[in-house]
Order: C-alpha cells, then structure tokens, then sequence
C-alpha cells in the first residue's frame, strides 16, 4: 500500500469530495476512485459511504483515517528532519491575496523576507476574497490574504492587521476642503463602490445600515485600483483602505479625509490550510508577515 493512496483517502474525507481530493492530489477523480476501491478490496470492507451532497467515512473508514493521519504525519515528519539537514532555508511559496492588500500593503512583508531568508521567494497570485478560500483549502497556495476573515470549513484564520479606511475624493470635490467627512454628510452623495459580493462593501452597506442612512452607488468595480480611477475622473467619491490611496495623495490626483465619528478600519486575515504541515520556505513567509505586523504595532 503507497503513502499517496492513503493521502488520498484522508483528503477524500477531509474534503467530503472526489473531486476535490482528485485537485488536491493532481489527478483525475478516476484515479481516486481507484485507489478507494482497492482499499476496500484490501479490507474487504466499504470504507466510505455516498451521497448526493457529500461523502462521509464508515465506522471502519473512520478509524483507517486517524490511523492514516498519524501515519501521514509522522512522516512529513521525518521528510521535513531530512529537509532541515540544509543549512539555508529556500524555495517558493505561493501567496493567494486580494489585490488591495497585495498591491499595497505587502512590500514590508518583503523586505523583511528578503532580510532574513534571501533564498525564500514569495509568489503573489492575486484573486477575489472567495478566490483565495478555495486556492488554499485546494492547495493552489500555501497562504492566503483576506479582508473581514470569515470561518470556513478546512482553514485556520491568524490575524495579519487593520487597515484604516477613509473617504476618498477628486481634488475638485467638495469634500476635499473638509477637515474630516461624516457618514451622514455621505448619504446620498454618488458613490463609487466594490461590487456587491466584496466583504469590504458588505461590510460598509452594515455600516450605513447602522446608521439609519443611504448609500448611493453609481458604479461597482471588482478592484480598488479602478474605484481609485473613478473617483480621479470625479464620477463619485469612495470609502477605501488608506494605505491604497499615498500614490495618488501625493501626485495631487486624490484626497483623503478621516471618518467624523472616528475611526473606521477593516481587518486582514491570513488563511492556512487546517491540517496542513508548512515546509520552511513556508514557515518564513509566515515569519515574516507576523513580524512585519508586530512591527507596524
């Protein structure tokens, strides 16, 4: 019996889908079909039982699975006691990211990696908050960099940091000889917002809700950079992280203005696959995003 037909097996419970375990593994669902059934065969036992919306293991399947966990585990393991036998940690690691927080706010994370593990390359894929979900729970990226985090089956959530947001205007807006810009100044006024699924944009319409006020959107967008040439343009003003907008403030083509209530930020998660052994290329990509963010405290 090989080591990836078990891995197969736990996956195929882990995820409660063929499919999905068949992503995990690079190959077809046949092929995990396969090495079920010639577990069973093995066994002469059914180990996992079939529904319409999901599969679940057997009393048998559930207890080959924590046997094969601790098999599994120990060793990656005993892989990783080999791996570390180099004296310099290097390799790729794959970091799935909303496109506000990759475009932006990552150059610290960087530096800091660079500083300490030069060999250690952090390749950005930019996604949609949902996108970045599956990427890692599929295994397409070790890391994953979401806006207001959410619980979800097969991942753990660390905290990253807050963004602070703000309103955002074109210099000829009237806003812009304003000290700070209310909520209530902001009801009604046209607004440029992400598109309706973005958690940052739920989370604004909860707010405004709140509030008893009305948001005004005249146009959604996917991305923070084209609600940024939106507002240039003077189509409308936006609310957005701070941190997106110093190219422009300082080109003189934005204006930012704090909230008059006080305040307002929206939380960064990063997301790991539950379960999942880091390798040290890994484990250095993650050293550096906690450093960098206890760094900016």
């Amino acid at each position: 019996m090989q080591l990836e037909s078990l891995k197969m097996f736990c996956d195929v419970v882990e995820t409660g889908s063929f499919s999905r375990a068949a992503q995990l593994n690079h190959v077809t669902q046949s092929a995990v079909s396969q090495q079920i059934r010639a577990l069973e065969n093995r066994y002469e036992q059914k180990l996992l039982s079939r529904s319409a919306r999901q599969v679940t293991p057997t009393p048998a399947g559930e207890r080959l699975f924590r046997g094969c966990k601790e098999i599994l585990a120990r060793f990656a393991e005993v892989e990783q006691e080999i791996r570390e036998q180099a004296a310099e940690v290097q390799g790729t690691t794959t970091v799935s990211t909303i496109y506000s927080v990759g475009l932006h706010e990552l150059q610290s994370v960087q530096k800091q990696l660079l500083k300490t593990h030069p060999k250690v390359n952090m390749r950005l894929n930019y996604r949609r908050n949902d996108q970045v979900y599956d990427d890692v729970i599929l295994g397409a990226a070790e890391i994953g960099i979401v806006a207001y985090p959410q619980p979800r089956a097969g991942v753990d959530i660390l905290p990253f940091r807050d963004d602070k947001l703000a309103v955002v205007c074109a210099p000829s807006h009237p806003f812009s000889s304003k000290a700070k810009v209310s909520l209530t100044a902001l009801s009604g006024v046209p607004f440029i917002a992400f598109d309706r699924e973005a958690p940052t944009r739920k989370a604004l319409d909860r707010l405004f809700r709140e509030k008893n006020l009305d948001l005004n959107p005249v146009m959604e967008m996917d991305n923070v950079e084209t609600i940024k040439r939106a507002v240039e343009m003077g189509l409308g003003v936006a609310i957005l992280p701070l941190s997106t907008c110093q190219a422009e403030v300082q080109a003189n083509s934005l204006v930012v203005k704090p909230f008059a209530e006080g305040p307002v930020s929206r939380p960064i998660g990063l997301l790991i696959r539950k379960g999942k052994y880091l390798d040290r290329a890994s484990a250095a990509v993650l050293d550096a995003f906690k450093l960098a963010a206890s760094s900016d405290e």
